[in-house]
């Protein structure tokens, strides 16, 4: 595939999210490709055909900047900012700086990948250190946060595996500075479980982390809505409205809590695509990832990829796209990134594109 974009005119400002299916193991210690005939991570797919893959998605995507779920790794033999500034050089992308922020317990990182030439970028972590948080505080994101899981009056401490990326991104090109938050939020799979009881203790143990961990994300993202911040929370949150058989015991998804549905519309956040699922009467419903079940030998499918937005962004009418290539005309039209697209990850990219803010509109909510 040439280097053209599937759309040549770019947006004003176009942000991604998307989580790559074990990214880190395409890289060497160095941050050096792995372009050869071993398996990827991937079932039946060659690291080289997913790295090709990987590159032909990115290019498409024209995006100015990425916030990348599953990151390769950064520890103290690896870099994640080597081996994505690697892969940007090797397909030629405009998206070529990588930051990346605290280090994942896990070899999956979040990193931000963007254009240098039209963003600048920083990671800008908001509330007190571990060292000197308190315990009803909302702490920085490698710290701990406190709450009562199971309803015993006794808090439990809370933290993040993947600890989630704040940047604060100005655009060069208009001035606009943003917020961004990257998320990987907890899994609610069972894994290691095998009979039905350990089953759903684990599951429901993991939604109860999961949505504490979206209480966390709720507080912060209200710090910055109260004051009148452009905020987008992206990532893949593990969770969607009506998900799963849990929801009902816990009352709301953890995507509920984070667009804050029971407040006042400034201090709401925005997205489409949960909002068609909320509000449907059918059965039909956007997804974002694509899963193959041994067991039943089948694929199921679900929405687990978010862009939200304040709701000063939202007045700019931004447009969303997930890069679902069964799904998105555009997509299927396009053999080579229709394939691409299902050989790159498990997930698929999620798009906004912004256009400019009315001064009237850009600060603090009224």
């Amino acid at each position: 595939m040439a280097n053209a974009p599937l759309d040549p005119t770019p947006a004003r400002l176009r942000l991604a999210t998307f989580n790559v299916e074990w990214f880190n193991g395409l890289f060497d210690d160095d941050g050096r490709l792995l372009a050869d005939n071993e398996r990827s991570a991937r079932y039946n797919i060659s690291r080289a055909e997913q790295l090709t893959a990987l590159g032909i998605v990115f290019t498409a995507m024209n995006a100015d900047g990425v916030m990348i779920i599953e990151a390769p790794d950064t520890s103290s033999r690896r870099s994640t900012k080597t081996a994505l500034e690697n892969f940007a050089r090797h397909f030629d992308l405009r998206t070529r700086c990588a930051l990346h922020g605290f280090t994942s317990e896990t070899e999956q990182e979040i990193a931000f990948l963007y254009d240098p030439d039209r963003i600048s970028a920083t990671h800008d972590p908001m509330g007190a250190p571990p060292a000197h948080a308190e315990p009803k505080a909302v702490p920085r994101f490698d710290g701990v946060f406190w709450h009562d899981l199971n309803t015993d009056a006794r808090p439990e401490r809370i933290s993040f595996s993947k600890p989630p990326l704040e940047v604060a991104m100005t655009d060069m090109q208009t001035g606009q500075k943003l917020r961004l938050i990257g998320v990987h939020a907890k899994s609610k799979a069972a894994h290691g479980a095998h009979k039905p009881a350990e089953v759903m203790r684990i599951a429901i143990e993991n939604r109860r982390k999961q949505l504490a961990q979206c209480l966390w994300l709720r507080a912060r993202a209200e710090t910055h809505l109260a004051a009148g911040d452009q905020l987008l929370v992206m990532g893949d949150f593990n969770d969607g409205p009506g998900l799963d058989e849990y929801e009902k015991l816990f009352g709301k998804s953890g995507i509920e809590i984070m667009l804050g549905t029971d407040g006042p519309p400034e201090m709401q956040m925005l997205e489409p695509h949960a909002e068609m699922i909320l509000g449907r009467k059918l059965g039909v419903a956007p997804t974002s990832a694509r899963f193959y079940d041994a067991t039943k030998r089948h694929y199921f499918q679900a929405l687990l990829d978010f862009i939200l937005v304040s709701s000063n962004l939202a007045a700019s009418a931004p447009v969303w796209r997930i890069w679902h290539p069964l799904d998105d005309p555009a997509c299927w039209r396009i053999p080579e990134l229709r394939e691409a697209l299902l050989t790159a990850s498990d997930h698929f990219p999620v798009t906004i594109d912004l256009h400019e803010i009315p001064l009237e509109k850009a600060g603090k909510p009224a």
